[in-house]
């Protein structure tokens, strides 16, 4: 009940022009394609939709350039060679997909700090939303790799095959989104 109130309140202290009314593109029916999406990848490369085995191929890839000797030396390179694979087409393909969808949509706005955003840490706070980005990210794909498997991997596919480990690591994401969002924000 209390953290109701909280978020009611939160809710209220946002601006009345609020850009986002209501989603631009029906959540049915983008969830529908995506579960289509799911069910043609199985059937026909027999792999799952995931996205971050695409992070430690582009790291190897980018390692091969920069330290080369290094990244050849390292067991998990050795045991997958990093290239351009069907998961890191599939992470551009979702980043171009998305500018899609929020351009078709009139979602793009043009801002970087969000009005919740501004609310809590300030107007200026563009350095401190950056750094938390970057780091939010870090931690994300770190955990992702010791999970075996990021949202996607597990959220999307895992799930989708009934697969125990996947259903367990999407109660704890959403878990852990609600704690950092009632840490962020203060909710």
């Amino acid at each position: 009940m209390f953290a109701h109130t909280l978020v009611a309140q939160s809710v209220q202290a946002l601006p009345e022009a609020y850009p986002y009314p209501a989603p631009a593109w029906s959540p049915y029916l983008v969830g529908g394609l995506i579960g289509v999406l799911v069910v043609l990848t199985l059937t026909f490369s027999q792999k799952p939709v995931g996205a971050s085995s695409a992070y430690a191929s582009l790291a190897g890839l980018i390692g091969r350039l920069v330290a080369p000797r290094h990244t050849a030396s390292l067991r998990f390179f050795q045991e997958h060679t990093p290239a351009i694979g069907w998961t890191l087409l599939f992470v551009v393909g979702a980043m171009g997909g998305a500018f899609v969808a929020a351009w078709t949509g009139g979602e793009l706005t043009g801002t970087y700090l969000q009005d919740l955003w501004v609310a809590r840490f300030g107007a200026e706070s563009y350095a401190l939303r950056t750094v938390a980005a970057l780091a939010g990210g870090a931690l994300m794909a770190f955990g992702a790799r010791m999970a075996g498997g990021c949202t996607s991997g597990h959220g999307i596919s895992g799930t989708l095959q009934l697969a125990v480990g996947s259903w367990i690591s999407v109660i704890c994401f959403f878990i852990g989104g609600v704690a950092a969002a009632m840490l962020l924000y203060r909710l």
